[in-house]
C-alpha cells in the first residue's frame, strides 16, 4: 500500500509514541507544528512525523558495523576487493527492498603501480622506504595489501637529476625560484602538500609546464603532523611515515575517463589515444612521507629559503644544492572496468522527478574517513528509507541512490554515469545530495563545541538546509542548528553568524557533485562534519582511527545520516520544491562584489552596472515568487496541477545557468555561475572571473553579456511562474 504524506498522521503517530523519545529529533512535539519550506501546514505536520520515524531508526551500532565491513581490506578502484564491494552494496540494497538495483559497468583508463623507487645517489646514499609503519595497537596497519607510495596517472619513467625544493609547487613558487636564479628544467622537484592548499594534480601540471623531469610531494608536519597535536595512533595527526596517495589527473580540465572526454565509457565506446588526453599528466611523480623526505631536504647545501617557505622539520630548508636523486616509476595504465551501483524507490506521485543521493566506494587504502564514513552513512540511510517504504510510506518523488566507483581517480564513476544519462538527468533530476566524507575530524579533540558541520550547497537550497538543521540533534544534545552556529563562530572567530552565512555557497570541485552541477546544471548539496584530521589517503585512515579517534561512538555518523535523510525526504515530499531564489540572488550579488573588490575592476574597462541591475531584478522576482508560494501553501489547499507546473519551472532555473560552449578553455564545464580553479578551489562567475584576472576585457565583456542574458531569462521565468501560480485555482 502506498500512503501519501498528507495521510501519514494517524499511521505515524503510533510509531512516534513508541520511538520518538530516542529519535534524536529536537523537541519532536514542538517541531510537528513548525512550518517547512514547500509544504502546506497539514503536509508539514505529516512530514515532521515521517522524519521522526526515520530518525528513530538510525542506529550508531549499525553504522559501526557498516563501517567495519567496508574497511576490512584496502579497496582502491579496479581492485578485486572494490569490485566485490560493489556486489555487496547491490546485495544489501536488494535485501533492504530498494527497486531496480543495477550494476553499471564502465571501461576506463586506469592506473596502478608495478614498481616504484626513490633513492638519493649524492652526496650520500639513501633509499626511501615508500611504506608506512605498522602499529601493534592497530592490526589493520600490518595488512600486506596496503600499497606502497604511488600517484594515480603518474607517467612511467626513470629519472636521475638534481633536486630542487619548490615550497608548495604553485606558480608563484617557481617565480621566486627564477628570481633567485634557479631553473627546474630537467630537475626533480620536491614540494609540500597544502601550504597554501592546491590540488596535487595542479602541482603536477605546474611542474610539467616548468619543465621538471619528476615531482615528489611530501607531507610536512607543519600541515598535518606533530606540530598540530598528537599523531596516530595516539591522536588524529599523521605520523612520520604516513603517505598521502592520490591521483594527479588534470580533471579540472576534463573529469572522468581521460580517454572518453565528454561521453560515457560504456563497453564498446570509442576511446581516444592516451597521448591525446588533455587530463593525463606527462610527468613522473610520487608522494613521500616526511620521514622519507627529510634525508633529501637536509642534505641540501644551497641558499636558504625565505621564512614563509620553511616547514616544521628540524632542518635548514634550502632551495637546492648537492642532492641528486633517482626516481623510478613503472605504472600499469590500461583499460579496467569500474562499477557504479544504482537503485531507487519509485515515487508514488511524481516518479519522473528524481532526488539523487550518493557516495563513492573506492579508497586509496581502507578509507576510514574517505569514503567509508560516507558509505556507512549511505547504507544506514538506505536501510531506513527502505523501512519507511516497507511500511507503506513511499516518497512522492523518486529517490535514486548511487555508489560511485573511481572517484579518487578523477571523479570517474559519477562523471561517466552522468554523461551516460545526461539528457534524462537534465529533465528529471531535482537535486543531488553528496556525502564524500561524513566525518573528517576527531571528536576526541574537538572540544566542547564539537566537530564543525560544514555543508555546501547552491545558494537556492541553502535556506532549506538551515531549516532542516533545527530538527536534528547534534551529538552535544543541542540542535544541529545551534551546534552549527557555535562551531562556525569558533572557527571564524566571530559572533554567532546569521543564517544567511551558515551554508557555504561557494562550491569548488574534488567530489562527485561536479558532473551534476558543472556539466548538467543540476543543483547540489554536499554534507559533512570536519575537524582535526591528518591521515588523509594514508594507510592509517582506517577503522581504528575512526573508532578510537575520529568518532568512537559513531554519533557524528548518526547526526549526518539524519540530516542527509531529512534533506532528501523534504525534497522528495515537498508540494512546492523548496528553492529560494531571493537567497540565490543575494549570494550572487556577494560573488560579484567580491570580484570587483579583489580585482579593482575599472568601470571604464568593464561596465558591470548592468549585471548588478539584473541581479537585483532576479532577487526581486525570487522574493515575490517565494512570498506568493508561501501564501498559497499557508491556505492549506494546494492544487496538484498548479504545483506540478510551478515545480517544472523551478527545475528549469538551474538549467538556464548552463552555456553550451562552456567556459573559455574548459568547454566541459558549462555552468556560468559555478566552477573550480585548477587547484580545486571554488570559482564563481568562472568565465567572467578568469577573463578579468587575465585583463582580457573583450572576453570579460562577452562573459558578462552571457550572465546578463541568463539572468534576464531566469527573471522572466520566475515572473511567469508567479503569475501562473497566482492565477490557478487552489
Amino acid at each position: 500500500m502506498t500512503v501519501s504524506p498528507s495521510a501519514l498522521v494517524p499511521l505515524l503517530l503510533a510509531g512516534c509514541l513508541l520511538r520518538c523519545s530516542d529519535a534524536g529529533a529536537v523537541d519532536s512535539a514542538a517541531a510537528e507544528s513548525s512550518p517547512i519550506l514547500g509544504f502546506s501546514p497539514p503536509a508539514a505536520a505529516a512530514e515532521h512525523r515521517l522524519e521522526s520515524t526515520f530518525q528513530a531508526e538510525v542506529s550508531a551500532d549499525r553504522l559501526r558495523k557498516w563501517h567495519r565491513l567496508f574497511t576490512a581490506e584496502p579497496h582502491p578502484a579496479a581492485s578485486p576487493r572494490n569490485n566485490h564491494l560493489a556486489e555487496v552494496m547491490a546485495g544489501e540494497w536488494r535485501k533492504q527492498g530498494w527497486e531496480d538495483v543495477t550494476l553499471r559497468r564502465y571501461d576506463v583508463l586506469h592506473s596502478s603501480p608495478r614498481s616504484v623507487a626513490v633513492e638519493m645517489v649524492a652526496p650520500t646514499q639513501f633509499k626511501a622506504s615508500l611504506r608506512e609503519d605498522a602499529y601493534a595497537v592497530d592490526p589493520d596497519s600490518k595488512n600486506p595489501r596496503i600499497s606502497a607510495s604511488y600517484f594515480g596517472y603518474s607517467k612511467s619513467g626513470d629519472v636521475t637529476a638534481d633536486l630542487v625544493y619548490a615550497h608548495s609547487g604553485n606558480p608563484d613558487d617557481y617565480a621566486l625560484l627564477r628570481k633567485n636564479g634557479i631553473s627546474v628544467k630537467g630537475k626533480i622537484v620536491i614540494v609540500r602538500y597544502s601550504n597554501p592548499y592546491s590540488y596535487r594534480g595542479f602541482k603536477a601540471l605546474t611542474a610539467e609546464r616548468e619543465g621538471a623531469a619528476a615531482l615528489l610531494i611530501y607531507s610536512d608536519p607543519a600541515e598535518d603532523g606533530f606540530t598540530r597535536g598528537k599523531v596516530f595512533p595516539d591522536g588524529p595527526w599523521g605520523p612520520e611515515s604516513h603517505i598521502q596517495r592520490g591521483a594527479i589527473t588534470y580533471d579540472f580540465i576534463v573529469p572522468g575517463d581521460p580517454t572518453t572526454p565528454g561521453w560515457a565509457s560504456v563497453p564498446g565506446a570509442k576511446h581516444i589515444p592516451a597521448d591525446q588526453a588533455q587530463s593525463l599528466p606527462k610527468i613522473v611523480a610520487l608522494p613521500l612521507s616526511w620521514r622519507d623526505a627529510k634525508p633529501l631536504l637536509e642534505s641540501m647545501n644551497g641558499p636558504e629559503v625565505p621564512p614563509e617557505w620553511r616547514g616544521a622539520l628540524p632542518i635548514t630548508y634550502r632551495f637546492t644544492g648537492a642532492v641528486k636523486v633517482h626516481v623510478a616509476v613503472d605504472m600499469d595504465t590500461s583499460i579496467k572496468p569500474y562499477t557504479v551501483v544504482e537503485a531507487r524507490i519509485r515515487g508514488s506521485e511524481l516518479p519522473d522527478e528524481w532526488i539523487l543521493v550518493g557516495n563513492h566506494r573506492d579508497a586509496w587504502a581502507f578509507g576510514g574517513v574517505d569514503p567509508v564514513s560516507g558509505t556507512a552513512s549511505l547504507l544506514e540511510l538506505t536501510r531506513d528509507l527502505a523501512d519507511l517504504k516497507r511500511h507503506g510510506m513511499r516518497p512522492r518523488r523518486t529517490i535514486v541512490v548511487c555508489s560511485w566507483d573511481g572517484e579518487e581517480y578523477g571523479l570517474t564513476g559519477s562523471t561517466e554515469w552522468g554523461e551516460q544519462f545526461a539528457e534524462e538527468l537534465k529533465g528529471k533530476l531535482v537535486a543531488y545530495l553528496n556525502v564524500d566524507e561524513a566525518v573528517a575530524g576527531a571528536a576526541t579533540t574537538a572540544g566542547p563545541e564539537g566537530l564543525s558541520f560544514e555543508p555546501s550547497a547552491v545558494a537556492s537550497l541553502a535556506p532549506m538546509l538551515v531549516e532542516a538543521s533545527h530538527d536534528v540533534q547534534a551529538p552535544s544534545g543541542k540542535s544541529l542548528y545551534d551546534a552549527w552556529r557555535e562551531t562556525a563562530a569558533r572557527d571564524r572567530k566571530t559572533g554567532l553568524p546569521p543564517d544567511a552565512t551558515l551554508v557555504e555557497t561557494r562550491i569548488g570541485s574534488g567530489s562527485d557533485h561536479t558532473v551534476f552541477l558543472n556539466h548538467l546544471g543540476r543543483p547540489v548539496i554536499n554534507l559533512g562534519f570536519v575537524g582535526n584530521y591528518g591521515v588523509y589517503h594514508s594507510g592509517y585512515d582506517d577503522f581504528f582511527w575512526m573508532s578510537h579517534i575520529g568518532d568512537p561512538g559513531f554519533v557524528y555518523h548518526t547526526a549526518l545520516t539524519r540530516i542527509w535523510g531529512i534533506t532528501a525526504l523534504r525534497l522528495a515530499n515537498s508540494e512546492v520544491l523548496p528553492f529560494d531564489f531571493s537567497a540565490n540572488a543575494l549570494a550572487l550579488q556577494g560573488f560579484l562584489a567580491e570580484l570587483e573588490a579583489r580585482q579593482k575592476v575599472d568601470p571604464q574597462l568593464l561596465a558591470l552596472s548592468p549585471l548588478h541591475d539584473r541581479l537585483r531584478a532576479f532577487g526581486v522576482a525570487g522574493q515575490q515568487l517565494r512570498d506568493a508560494t508561501a501564501a498559497k501553501l499557508a491556505s492549506r489547499h494546494v492544487d496538484s496541477a498548479a504545483a506540478s507546473a510551478l515545480n517544472r519551472q523551478i527545475m528549469q532555473v538551474e538549467s538556464n545557468w548552463l552555456h553550451a560552449e562552456g567556459i573559455p578553455g574548459r568547454p566541459w564545464f558549462q555552468h556560468l555561475l559555478y566552477s573550480s580553479r585548477y587547484t580545486y578551489a571554488h570559482l564563481e562567475f568562472p568565465g567572467l572571473t578568469e577573463a578579468v584576472e587575465a585583463a582580457d576585457w573583450k572576453l570579460a565583456g562577452e562573459q558578462a553579456d552571457l550572465l546578463d542574458a541568463a539572468l534576464d531569462k531566469n527573471t522572466a521565468l520566475l515572473q511567469a511562474a508567479k503569475s501562473s501560480w497566482e492565477l490557478r485555482p487552489h
